[in-house]
């Protein structure tokens, strides 16, 4: 079977695409955004192809769809599978009168975001959502949400939960450019406001009133010309003296987390947070908002400690919680690792997603 990707977002959705193909049964086409870099996928798949997709939606995407209509016609595939939102519509777009059948997976609904554009979001996504055979939730709460929101028919919805590559893992630390012998608290995800990186630094600076001997680090970036955003957080960590490293974008962000203490994931909305199993393998304990998909993935005082959305106090309390409770911390890594064995291989998502594939295909 021959399966088209096109994806416009980076972050978790590249690593969700890298350990898809590497168990995947199918050829492959890659579609890929400027974001990406196309020599990290020419081993994976069969054709990788890279073009320009702006970062959201306007008049621009008309004139993508009828771009990616052609390389659509060119490869002539069986399944067109598109990752998030705004590949999602762009994609959708192409694909009207083709003969493929096409798969969305939004990897997080856009109208969970915290915006004033919440009824323009799931107003487009009813629109569109008629101009594909199936839709892939990343989990039980994405369902939820699009049942609520009355998107599309239930029968339309497909749950599969994100997966990693255990098989992959390896324990390897990187060297920070911080003090050896400091706590490290840290964060992997964008810098932006779903990830909250703001609520991170507020409790960073709770957690520095009581123990003094610890460094908080942000693995990741902001996307293109978002660097305003990154200015305020590190405006905000000066203006608190919070002891901040903020690394970029980086190839090997598990490295990065096995060099921390304690691992948050304080999102504001969350269609999965692939970096929950991720701190799972690396047996970072978890503190982590209890939001969207997230209490799904965790059961609070089992795999991960949560807390309300944006009580940075909480968090302070349960990172301090962590750091002093020997006990605790151990008994949540055990389980963590059990878990992640259990329900997030990435193996699973593969072979789920090309069930579905076939039986499109042979409906």
């Amino acid at each position: 079977m021959r399966v088209l990707h096109v994806a416009e977002c980076i972050g978790g959705v590249d690593r969700y695409l890298r350990s898809f193909l590497k168990y995947s049964s199918c050829e492959n086409i890659m579609i890929l955004s400027q974001l990406y870099k196309k020599s990290d996928y020419q081993k994976l798949a069969q054709y990788v192809e890279t073009m320009h997709m702006k970062h959201g939606i306007g008049f621009s995407a008309v004139k993508e769809a009828i771009q990616l209509r052609s390389k659509i016609k060119k490869y002539n595939p069986n399944i067109v599978y598109a990752h998030s939102s705004i590949a999602g519509a762009i994609t959708r777009m192409a694909c009207i009168g083709l003969n493929v059948k096409v798969v969305y997976n939004p990897h997080g609904w856009s109208f969970n975001m915290e915006s004033t554009k919440k009824n323009f979001y799931i107003m487009l996504e009813r629109i569109m959502a008629k101009f594909c055979d199936a839709i892939i939730c990343i989990s039980e709460a994405e369902k939820k949400s699009a049942i609520k929101y009355r998107i599309c028919k239930e029968n339309k919805l497909y749950v599969v939960y994100n997966g990693i590559d255990i098989q992959e893992y390896k324990k390897e630390e990187v060297v920070l450019p911080i003090p050896n012998d400091v706590f490290v608290v840290g964060m992997v995800g964008r810098i932006c406001k779903q990830k909250a990186p703001d609520t991170f630094i507020r409790m960073a600076y709770e957690v520095q009133k009581k123990i003094s001997n610890v460094y908080f680090v942000i693995v990741g970036d902001v996307i293109e010309e978002a660097q305003e955003e990154k200015r305020k957080i590190e405006d905000l960590a000066k203006s608190l003296g919070v002891k901040l490293l903020i690394t970029g974008w980086v190839e090997n962000p598990l490295a990065y987390m096995s060099r921390f203490d304690v691992g948050c994931l304080l999102s504001r909305w969350e269609g999965f947070g692939l970096t929950i199993p991720e701190y799972m393998i690396t047996g970072i304990p978890i503190v982590a908002s209890s939001v969207d998909a997230i209490p799904y993935l965790i059961k609070d005082g089992e795999e991960g400690l949560l807390v309300e959305k944006d009580d940075w106090s909480s968090a302070a309390d349960k990172v301090i919680e962590l750091l002093n409770d020997t006990e605790k911390r151990e008994k949540i890594v055990k389980n963590a690792e059990i878990t992640v064995r259990k329900r997030f291989d990435a193996k699973r998502v593969s072979k789920e997603c090309e069930n579905i594939f076939e039986t499109l295909v042979n409906v």
